[in-house]
């Protein structure tokens, strides 16, 4: 159990730093070459840009941090399922703040924060830890592996890899 509020511990440190991405960027552009007098569609391109930048970043975060004994050697793979889990979440905050704001009638941008920023990130947050620690990183999917220098064990009473003809030939004989 440890290990696990340690994981969710750097997942949520990560996870600060891709908010801090998103909310950063969507300002910058927000308020400047993306503003709606410069383009009608302006902040929903900003969104989409500092959303884009948010997951990128997170992704590298929770592969080599949260989840780095267990990240996988495909990692293409792992980024398409990561980047479909994220976008998984963020359909979570749009639709709390659909049914806030259309369903509900709390259209004021105190209530549009709330519904999508505290609602929508708590419960997206806990559907992308939910699925990036039982799909995307999970512990049954093959690992990428790191070789350590030779003749350094890879766990105590493990031997460490043959890395040349004759050693490999010794080891199969014992």
């Amino acid at each position: 159990m440890r290990a696990v509020i340690a994981q969710f511990g750097r997942f949520g440190l990560v996870g600060l730093v891709g908010l801090a991405i998103d909310v950063g960027v969507f300002n910058l552009l927000r308020l400047t070459v993306l503003s709606p007098e410069a383009m009608h569609e302006g902040p929903v391109i900003a969104k989409i840009i500092s959303t884009s930048l948010a997951i990128v970043a997170n992704w590298l975060g929770n592969r080599y941090w949260t989840f780095g004994k267990v990240r996988r050697p495909h990692w293409i793979l792992e980024a398409a399922e990561f980047a479909l889990v994220s976008i998984g979440g963020m359909l979570i905050a749009l639709g709390c703040l659909w049914i806030s704001h259309y369903a509900l009638g709390y259209t004021s941008a105190f209530a549009d924060n709330v519904s999508t920023n505290v609602v929508g990130l708590v419960l997206g947050t806990a559907f992308r830890f939910t699925f990036y620690r039982l799909w995307v990183f999970g512990e049954h999917r093959p690992r990428a592996t790191r070789r350590p220098p030779v003749g350094v064990p890879h766990h105590v009473g493990e031997r460490a890899p043959a890395h040349d003809g004759a050693a490999r030939e010794a080891a199969r004989s014992l």
